[in-house]
């Protein structure tokens, strides 16, 4: 007979984000995770397999979830400048408020964590960045076809330079910076934007 699970694996998987996310797979041993998930070590490994792979499934899991949504939202928002603002502006919210205030975005602790180097973390990192980089280039060039910004702007180089910024508030909020100061400095930066049709 098949063996039947007696727990939800995508709960499992949910705990197992949270973990990961507050904390980093470097720190995460497999006795935390266990405590976490609530399942004992053959459960764990003989539904998603070992730390590495319920780590990369947690991951996708926050990709899918949370990562994903924002960036399409803002990528499929007319209003340009305004909709980067608010795409900053609820970062910061989630990143200082709430249940997940001082975690940092988990796709930006798994830059720094031991496992970043790992060819499929590396991949799913990488489109991450992708993804978020082709959204703000998709909100700066509305925002130059609608006049807020000059026609030679860069918008290429911008959009770059905005993915490190949302980085740098992710990582500031996790080493305890406020609310109102990373806003103050997001800003002033996007107000260099508006600057530039000056």
């Amino acid at each position: 007979m098949p063996d039947i699970k007696h727990f939800d694996p995508d709960d499992a998987l949910e705990r197992a984000e949270r973990l990961f996310w507050q904390h980093g797979a470097a720190k995460a041993s497999i006795q935390a995770v266990t405590v976490a998930t609530g399942l004992n070590r053959s459960s764990l490994y003989a539904t998603f397999g070992g730390k590495r792979e319920l780590y990369l499934a947690a991951l996708r899991r926050y990709v899918h979830h949370r990562a994903r949504p924002a960036q399409r939202r803002l990528a499929d928002d007319v209003r340009g400048l305004p909709a980067i603002r608010e795409f900053f502006g609820a970062l910061i919210t989630a990143r200082c408020s709430g249940e997940h205030a001082g975690w940092g975005c988990m796709l930006v602790n798994a830059h720094t964590d031991a496992d970043h180097t790992d060819p499929e973390i590396r991949t799913l990192l990488d489109e991450h960045h992708r993804q978020l980089r082709d959204a703000m280039h998709t909100a700066l060039q509305t925002a130059r076809e609608q006049g807020q910004l000059p026609p030679e702007f860069p918008v290429g180089v911008a959009a770059e330079g905005l993915v490190l910024l949302a980085y740098g508030v992710n990582v500031r909020s996790r080493n305890g910076a406020d609310a109102d100061s990373l806003l103050s400095t997001v800003n002033a930066t996007l107000g260099l934007l508006g600057a530039a049709c000056g």
